[in-house]
């Protein structure tokens, strides 16, 4: 397995683009690897994007990115109330908020949805996340849930435990609306880092995954 180093990426620091569908997606998804890196490379600059949300999950998803980014020196956060389930029904202003992102930054990585994820929000983000950033390392996090469109992922974000404890404590802080459903537990988040942990070979035993479906190999 071969290990590569996000500083491998350049002498400057660090630009990410984390998209979400809704106000959670982010954290479930990428969270651990967010804190990591602001824990080890606090120059790093983040845009946060969440494209649903009503008045109380705003709230949450404003809590939320100031825990998850807290360490960062420099972030922008950005959460838009489009109707939760109906992307494809408006994808075109969807689309323009993608264009708009494109003319503003230029990001050394891009989290994303999972291409084969079955929710149609999640597969609208990751369709306009290519169509968009089509020269850009983009990771593709995965979202447990009912659905089961869990799949084999080939990119691995070895995580301390420490961290992981901390990324589920902050999602059970700040999403107080979720509580009541029986999949948004620590136990929930948990094993999921420790499954990919072991295939991942972590050497904490925990990790994120995500799908990396096109890499540039410089060998020169």
């Amino acid at each position: 397995m071969m290990n590569l180093r996000l500083t491998d990426l350049g002498k400057r620091p660090l630009q990410i683009l984390c998209l979400g569908a809704h106000s959670d997606d982010i954290e479930i998804g990428c969270g651990g690897t967010i804190l990591h890196l602001i824990e080890s490379q606090p120059s790093t600059h983040v845009d946060w994007v969440v494209f649903s949300s009503s008045t109380p999950r705003r709230r949450e998803a404003l809590r939320s990115a100031g825990l998850f980014l807290k360490g960062t020196k420099s972030r922008n956060i950005t959460v838009r109330s489009y109707r939760d389930g109906f992307f494809p029904y408006v994808g075109m202003k969807i689309k323009e908020e993608f264009e708009r992102l494109k003319r503003r930054i230029n990001p050394g990585l891009v989290f994303t949805h999972y291409r084969h994820d079955l929710h149609q929000d999640h597969r609208l983000l990751n369709e306009l996340t290519w169509n968009t950033f089509r020269d850009h390392l983009i990771l593709e996090y995965e979202i447990p849930k009912y659905d089961g469109d869990l799949g084999s992922p080939n990119v691995f974000s070895p995580l301390k435990a420490s961290t992981c404890q901390k990324k589920a404590a902050f999602l059970q802080e700040a999403f107080r609306t979720q509580a009541s459903k029986p999949w948004f537990s620590n136990e929930t988040f948990l094993a999921l880092m420790r499954l990919r942990g072991v295939e991942g070979n972590s050497p904490t035993g925990f990790a994120e995954a995500f799908y990396g479906r096109k890499v540039t190999l410089q060998l020169q």
